[in-house]
């Protein structure tokens, strides 16, 4: 029995030897892997977060509504950036606190 197990891992053994050959010789000519996935999930991500942005204004707007009815609502600060930034039409916003 026990030589019977020794020639079986021996016949696993080279096998997997001779097809790890084998595929490493047909490398070279197999397709390359697609990019669409890949790009899939970097543009539902970009999208995602346009869609993010556009909801947090909106919610900024509305609150800033209720509690300064029928005022002009001034530009949102940026939550990610905390440098210098420059406004091209509208108020300067208060300095971060």
């Amino acid at each position: 029995m026990a030589s019977y197990l020794w020639r079986k891992y021996a016949d696993y053994v080279y096998n997997k030897w001779e097809r790890t050959f084998l595929w490493d010789m047909l490398e070279p000519y197999r397709r390359p892997k697609s990019f669409t996935p890949l790009v899939t999930i970097y543009v539902a991500a970009f999208y995602i977060g346009v869609i993010g942005a556009a909801i947090t204004e909106q919610l900024y707007k509305e609150k800033y509504w209720e509690d300064h009815p029928g005022e002009a609502v001034p530009l949102m600060k940026p939550k990610f950036y905390g440098g210098p930034w420059k406004v091209l039409k509208g108020d300067v916003l208060p300095p971060n606190e």
